[in-house]
């Protein structure tokens, strides 16, 4: 087997990608936000997502794209891991559907839906729907490309049959092969279809099929446990209850695989549809043995990776779930509070940092002695956790509210208050940054560049201060002094002081190597001026939604 041979068949593998890629695209395009919408809002029961997550999963042709959607929906708050389990079976079961499209031998047809495919997406581009309706079928088209060149290329993978003649005698090895396959290509749709189209050439028989599809089921778990590196707890619960569902799910039906293999063998008369009819038998199965197991798997789950959020519940002061339930409206309110309350904490961080860069005397312990500056900032390590974990605390909880029925502008202004904890968030998290460059630049910093950084974060934290009370009284000239007049500032310090800086190191009045941080000082102060921007901004909006509407008759 050639260069040009292993060439034609990565051609083909390529091409099938690429298609399923846009496909997907298009899809998801014409689809828009309602799809998201529909898992956020409607999957409220775990039977409810498993129809969800296949709906979702069959519009936009992507199991993993569904599954990275849940995982960041759980990440936000706006999912249970109960929840995200359900929608989670759904999107196996709804990936099923490409398989079937793939087993049609219709390659012949290929070549003229690209010629009607590209016919919509280059002479309709006034109808964006039939521009990705275009697009869409070009993506089909070479799907079905991909698979003929694959099928015409693989017989040359005839002088292998000892490796597979070992795949149908090992069904281990074929798992681990379909796993490692769909790892590396990141398409489980692509190594169903490779497996197709090797067995339709007589290179693999059906004993060597299902394990690698049942191994595909494995691999294609490692989208979403990607997706949650770097996500909160919860969203890693969700990764791993995928992992945990498919895993045990390939173990059952190994240890019944005669029964599994008869069933398959029954379905169709093709191997190619055999193929595909497995992994739609394994999928819907799975979900329906496991289905009942959901809170099980849930428990079993939070055991392994413990919710952090428990941990501190003490910090939170208004969040009471009893409100939910009570009043909705009392609930919206009670998110209000607890933002307000998380910005209060982040003002005690910067007087932490205020501190620790010397703007300010000392902070003192209750026995009125001086804190070092390992002891300040550990103090502000201990704040910004808390920080995070009422942001986590309130998209939670902001998800159950939502879920009980709001009216619209109510629901307008519950996003607008989870938003705005999530910029909060952030300005914990740029504060963080401010305390840790401290540590290596506060000793270095010239009178100048002192000043310069003490008169920007003034700034920055009047434009906090004044954003978080906007909030708290829906104050819209407090909002616009914000947004036009402390925004612009802080902006135009950033730029004036960066170019004071260049200039000094220029002229050697600062060390190159610390002069780096400064700059870094700038533009986090920067970031914490367009978080309040933000901030106020929602004050804004909230003030609309609130306006009573007025009928024209």
């Amino acid at each position: 087997m050639g260069i040009m041979d292993v060439l034609n068949v990565l051609g083909g593998v390529g091409l099938f990608l690429y298609g399923i890629k846009l496909m997907s695209e298009a899809l998801q395009s014409i689809a828009g936000d309602k799809m998201r919408q529909l898992m956020g809002t409607i999957a409220k029961t775990p039977l409810r997502g498993v129809f969800i997550g296949a709906l979702v999963t069959v519009l936009i042709q992507s199991s993993a794209g569904a599954t990275v959607m849940t995982v960041s929906f759980v990440n936000a708050g706006l999912l249970t891991l109960k929840q995200a389990i359900g929608i989670i079976m759904g999107a196996n079961v709804g990936t099923t559907i490409t398989a079937q499209i793939i087993a049609f031998s219709i390659e012949s047809f290929a070549l003229p839906l690209i010629a009607l495919g590209a016919v919509l997406a280059i002479f309709c581009k006034k109808s964006k729907r039939a521009a990705y309706l275009g697009n869409g079928i070009i993506g089909l088209s070479l799907l079905f490309l991909g698979m003929g060149v694959m099928k015409s290329s693989t017989h040359l993978m005839s002088g292998q049959r000892e490796l597979l003649l070992l795949l149908s005698s090992n069904p281990i090895l074929g798992i681990i092969s379909g796993m490692l396959l769909t790892i590396l290509i990141q398409s489980s749709a692509a190594t169903i279809g490779l497996t197709i189209a090797l067995a339709s050439q007589g290179l693999l028989t059906l004993d060597a099929a299902i394990p690698i599809i049942l191994g595909d089921n494995i691999g294609t778990t490692f989208t979403a446990l990607l997706s949650a590196i770097g996500a909160n707890r919860s969203a890693k619960q969700a990764a791993a209850a995928h992992m945990l569902f498919n895993l045990l799910g390939v173990i059952i039906f190994s240890l019944a695989f005669p029964l599994y293999k008869g069933l398959v063998v029954l379905t169709a008369d093709t191997v190619g549809r055999q193929i595909a009819n497995a992994h739609l038998i394994f999928n819907i199965l799975n979900t329906i043995i496991f289905f009942p197991f959901i809170p099980f798997l849930a428990a079993l789950i939070e055991k392994i990776i413990p919710s952090e959020v428990s941990a501190l519940q003490d910090d939170l002061k208004y969040l009471n779930n009893n409100l939910i339930s009570a009043s909705a409206t009392a609930a919206v309110s009670a998110v209000k509070d607890e933002l307000l309350y998380m910005g209060g904490i982040v003002k005690l961080m910067f007087n932490n940092i205020k501190s620790a860069y010397g703007l300010t005397g000392l902070e003192t312990d209750e026995n009125n002695n001086n804190l070092s500056f390992d002891d300040i900032f550990e103090e502000f390590e201990d704040r910004e956790k808390r920080v995070n974990a009422i942001n986590r605390a309130i998209a939670s909880y902001a998800s159950e509210i939502w879920q009980q029925g709001l009216g619209s502008a109510a629901s307008k202004v519950l996003g607008c208050y989870v938003s705005a904890a999530s910029d909060i968030e952030r300005v914990g998290d740029h504060s963080e940054n401010l305390m840790e460059l401290c540590n290596s630049l506060k000793d270095y910093m010239s009178g100048e560049a002192k000043g310069e950084f003490q008169d920007m974060f003034g700034t920055c934290e009047q434009a906090f201060y004044m954003a978080l009370e906007s909030l708290e009284h829906e104050d819209i000239h407090l909002a616009n002094t914000v947004i036009y007049e402390l925004e612009s500032k802080i902006d135009a310090q950033e730029e004036e002081y960066r170019q004071n800086h260049i200039d000094r190191l220029n002229k050697g009045e600062c060390d190159p190597e610390k002069g780096v941080n400064f700059i870094d000082i700038l533009g986090n102060l920067e970031r914490i001026g367009d978080h309040s921007d933000n901030i106020a901004g929602y004050t804004l909006d909230i003030k609309i939604n609130s306006k009573p509407k007025t009928s024209h008759g």
